[in-house]
Formats: C-alpha cells, structure tokens, sequence
C-alpha cells in the first residue's frame, strides 16, 4: 500500500515526525508532503505538490494542522482519506486560548472549517474515546467514523536513563508553551506553598502565558523555580532523567477536560511517577495512585500536598513510576501507535 502523508506543520514538529517514523516503521511505502514551517503562506503549494502526489498512492493521511488543507485534498483527488486530526481549531483559539469570541466570526469559521474536515474525512483519529465522543457531538460527525489510538512518543529519545543530578532537593519538573490548559499559576502557587520544604521546580519553555506567570514568581518572591528556555526534544529527556517526579497540566479552562497532552506521555515514558491534573481522558489511560498521582484541577494546594505525598513515600512514588511505564509499553509506544494506522489504513484500502 503506498500512503501520501500531507500535514500542515513541518515535518520537524513533534505529532508530524512522530507518525511518519511509526507509518514507515510497519514497513508502508510513504510519500511525506510537508510545510517549510507553520506559515499558511505554503499552503498552495503544499496542495498542489500533495494532490500530484496523491495520484500514485492508494489511501491519503492528512494530518496537523489539516483543517484548511483537507477540503481541498478531497476535491482534487477523491482518494480516501484518514484525518488525524489531533485537535481542534475551534478549542484551541476559542476555549483554551480566548483569541474570539465564542460568538465571533473568526469563532464560526474555526467551527466551520473543524466540521467540515471532520465530515469530508473517510475516518478520523483521535486520542481518547472522550475526545471523540465530544467532537461528534460538537462537530455533528457519526461517532463510527473515528478510532482510538492513544498518543505516543519517539521511544527512541524518550526513554528511562541514568543522569547525573545537579541539585540535592527534591526536582519537579514541568514542560511546556505556557498553553492556557497547561495551569502553570497553579505550579507556581504551589511551588511558593512548598518553599520550606526542599522542594525545586525545573520549568522548561516558553509561550502564551510567560509573561503573566514570570509576573506571578517575582510576585510570590520565588527562590525554589528554575526558569528554563525550551530545548531540543533529544535533550528533553536528560532534564526530565534529573527529576523526582513530572507535572501534566492543572488547568481551569474546558480545554484542560479535553485532553490527554504529550507531556503525560512522555512523563510515563520516562518511568517517572506522574502528577496531573484528573479528567477524562487522562483517566481512560491511567489511574489514580496505580499509574499517575491525579489531583483537582486548579487547585494548588492539592498539587502541593501530592508532590509532599511523593516526595515522603519513596514506595508509592516508585509503584506508580512503574504502573506509568507498564501502561506508556502497552499503549503508547512508537510501535503500537503504528499497528493502529496501520490497522485503519489497510480496513479503508480494502473498502475502497
């Protein structure tokens, strides 16, 4: 089977690589279709180079950022299509980042374009069966036409490691693009809470809430918060090897019940013990004192009392660090990632 793979991000950006490595792993004959970078200034060409190549390939998987990319795909070649679509415009823009007005015109059209892809889609991929019954209630889509597959990671880079450690306290680390969802205020409240306690906090990277959250720490006069600038992927891990214990996200906004995020994944594919925020879709995956440690959303000093739980009870942190890493091999690896496309892709080849 050969398969044209056309995302509208780059093929560096991290969802993108990550299933064109799992789909040439299962052995596909993979034509890759990419932007330079994020700029919807490639989009044009980016259609028309993907519709020439769709002509030599029998199923077409267009992935993030497609919304804008796949009505178009879908007029010029008609081939099937499997939408991975990851997430939602209308969510991001509207619920998590406020960028219109649920009522707006940009609102609309981000409604538009998510349901209209969703619709001109043959199947669809999602991440959690929640995620997926909230998206064919909200985008009117029959529920059949979307599959599971739990996010993965590049096990390749993301993997439990020995690392030399550069403080005596007790590390948490967070990463992240400051994304609303993400909470990273309450991280900081909590870290202020915990400021007798030998407790440091790593927090990697940079984004929509920088600003306000750096107000925030001079605010609360941190001493126990190392900011850090983002870094590569291959060096993400060495960070989060040094750490006792890694956050997901404590948001307050509607995106946060949505989601499942990478830096869960990664955290338990790091075999460190997880701390995050309880929803959904987070507990489709794991479970509470098994496999994460999951606490209130937006409430600090929940997060502050399971770190200090942790950080006492070196027997819980290590049962839950395993639980992590047994349920991130039996669901998120690369591999399992590419058995489920594959999986969808040879169902929709044999269906025409």
């Amino acid at each position: 089977m050969r398969i044209l793979y056309v995302a509208g991000r780059e093929e560096s950006y991290s969802r993108t690589r990550i299933v064109y490595k799992a789909l040439k792993a299962q052995g596909f004959d993979v034509f890759g279709c990419f932007p330079l970078n994020k700029s919807f200034a490639h989009y044009p060409r980016l259609i028309w180079r993907a519709a020439h190549l769709a002509r030599k390939c029998d199923v077409i998987i267009v992935g993030f950022y497609g919304q804008i990319i796949l009505p178009f795909i879908k007029l010029l070649t008609w081939k099937p299509i499997l939408f991975d679509m990851y997430i939602a415009t209308f969510d991001t823009m509207v619920n998590d980042r406020r960028a219109a007005g649920a009522r707006s015109f940009r609102a609309r059209f981000y409604k538009w374009s998510d349901m209209l892809s969703c619709r001109l889609s043959t199947k669809l991929v999602m991440e959690t069966n929640d995620h997926i019954r909230d998206f064919a209630n909200k985008f009117r889509v029959d529920q059949a036409k979307f599959q599971r597959i739990f996010l993965a990671v590049d096990d390749s880079h993301i993997y439990p490691r020995q690392t030399e450690r550069k403080t005596a306290a007790f590390l948490v680390h967070f990463h992240g693009e400051y994304a609303p969802f993400h909470g990273v205020k309450y991280i900081l409240q909590a870290a202020h809470m915990l400021r007798q306690e030998d407790v440091h906090f790593q927090i990697i990277g940079k984004g929509i809430t920088y600003e306000e959250d750096q107000q925030l720490a001079r605010q609360l006069g941190l001493t126990n918060v190392s900011f850090i600038d983002p870094v590569p992927y291959e060096e993400l891990a060495d960070y989060m090897a040094r750490a006792d214990v890694c956050l997901g996200i404590f948001g307050d906004n509607e995106r946060m019940l949505r989601v499942l995020t990478n830096k869960v994944i990664e955290s338990i594919a790091m075999g460190k013990p997880l701390i995050t925020g309880r929803n959904a879709p987070v507990q489709e995956l794991l479970t509470h004192g098994q496999s994460a440690y999951l606490v209130e959303r937006a409430n600090p000093q929940a997060l502050a009392q399971a770190i200090l739980t942790l950080k006492n009870d070196p027997d819980v942190r290590q049962r839950i660090a395993r639980g992590g890493f047994e349920v991130f091999k039996e669901h998120c690896t690369l591999e399992k990632l590419g058995q489920g496309f594959a999986t969808i892709l040879r169902n929709m080849n044999l269906n025409g």
